[in-house]
């Protein structure tokens, strides 16, 4: 790493400052030669890109023995084994590569992330994301009490590992949870309850993330919220900006589809106001994207903004004013979520523990134990996701929400709503 990089939280508020949004794959690599060679072209593709550094099963989960047996072995594994691969050889793939002009995020999945932290400081790293929430429900059976407390203890971490000048960086994936059919004031809630959590144990710089839906306005109504949620919430000081997610559920299967829906979602984030978008390929429903079709995708979403317009800068446009999307219904239904659970308890850790314990937070179709299993939504005839049932939670179903519940066909039919509709257009037009 020849030149230190900009803090990450400073790199995609100064692309935003010019009109750029900051465009990101997924991407991760058991080999250090590929990864390398993956965040390269990452840097070299034209558009402003952040790089990233996937991490493998094995280490998401604590398994170091399993992950260490494979790369003796020379096994090709899903991600980076950060906490295997020796610090020397992470700084060796990162030299020259990470610098002032292209900083590196480490994601990963684990509900209990203190020795990927531990590894990726260790390395001269200083930007993950995940959550206590969100990297523990949809992904296993950690207790949410374990994740809560792991992921307490991995914010100190990464507070206390910053480099000299550093300004750690922490993304909440509460945005995303299960990629799809969540309704959008869950989403916004909880990535900004994250994000609270993240404040509470250290860290300065973080991001609230949204995964794109199934309707263009209901879509733009919470990347506005959370905008606004977070100026409201987080404590001052706190640098912030909004990631949003090219949609995380069932993908078109068509080139044409899933180009569209990639343009769609960076059309999204120009208008609402995120400044650095997780992009998708047009191989997404078929296999593991290829370094060429991330660089692909990054390219065609960077193009896709830049003919939408520049991003409103923070404080400005469309949801940033005091009294902006006042009556937005996705607004209103988050605030009421951040408010219950923050008025449990003055630490964000047994807030949000009291909250899962008694049904005041329940996200629909997901099994996880901890999880009352009370809530269910739908896709209402204009394509926004609406509440069927809505347990304990301080929100009401919506009114027309049909009494009959969701049978397995009508499940499977909700889920492949967004990638049918993509794949059935005939030719290239603008969505929305």
């Amino acid at each position: 790493m020849s030149t230190a990089p900009p803090p990450f939280g400073a790199f995609v508020a100064a692309g935003a400052s010019v009109g750029r949004l900051v465009v990101q794959p997924r991407m991760g690599f058991s080999d250090p030669g590929a990864m390398r060679d993956g965040l390269a072209r990452t840097k070299a593709a034209t558009a402003t890109t952040v790089g990233t550094l996937t991490i493998d099963s094995y280490t998401r989960v604590g398994d170091l023995t399993a992950a260490r047996d494979a790369v003796a072995e020379g096994a090709r594994l899903n991600g980076y084994p950060i906490a295997t691969h020796p610090r020397a050889v992470t700084r060796s793939l990162l030299d020259a590569v990470m610098d002032d002009g292209f900083p590196v995020q480490v994601r990963h999945g684990s509900s209990r992330p203190e020795a990927i932290i531990r590894a990726l400081t260790a390395a001269g790293l200083d930007a993950t994301e995940g959550g206590p929430v969100s990297y523990c429900l949809p992904y296993g059976r950690t207790p949410l009490r374990e994740s809560v407390a792991s992921w307490a203890r991995g914010c100190e971490l990464l507070a206390e590992g910053a480099r000299p000048g550093g300004v750690p960086h922490l993304e909440s994936f509460g945005g995303c949870l299960l990629g799809q059919l969540c309704p959008p004031g869950l989403l916004v809630a909880m990535s900004v309850l994250e994000c609270v959590f993240f404040a509470r144990y250290g860290l300065r710089s973080v991001s609230l993330s949204y995964a794109q839906q199934t309707d263009r306005a209901q879509d733009e109504e919470a990347v506005r919220a959370l905008r606004r949620l977070a100026g409201e919430f987080l404590p001052a000081g706190v640098d912030h900006h909004v990631v949003l997610y090219t949609y995380m559920g069932v993908y078109p299967r068509t080139e044409q589809g899933a180009t569209r829906l990639l343009e769609s979602s960076a059309r999204l984030a120009v208008r609402a106001g995120a400044q650095r978008l997780l992009v998708k390929t047009t191989a997404e429903a078929l296999r593991i994207p290829t370094v060429e079709e991330n660089v692909r995708a990054l390219e065609t979403a960077a193009a896709a903004a830049a003919l939408a317009g520049s991003p409103p800068s923070p404080g400005e446009g469309p949801g940033a004013g005091p009294g902006a999307d006042a009556d937005s219904e996705v607004y209103q239904e988050a605030r009421t979520l951040v408010e219950t659970v923050l008025g449990l308890h003055t630490d964000p850790s047994r807030a949000l523990l009291m909250a899962f314990e008694r049904g005041l937070l329940d996200v629909p179709f997901c099994l996880h134990p901890d999880n009352a299993g009370r809530s269910r939504s739908f896709i209402d005839p204009a394509g926004r996701l609406r509440w069927s049932r809505t347990g304990s939670m301080p929100i009401r179903p919506d009114a027309g929400a049909d009494a009959t519940e969701l049978t397995a066909s009508g499940l499977l039919t909700a889920l492949n709503h967004v990638a049918e509709r993509y794949d059935r257009a005939a030719a290239p037009q603008p969505v929305g």
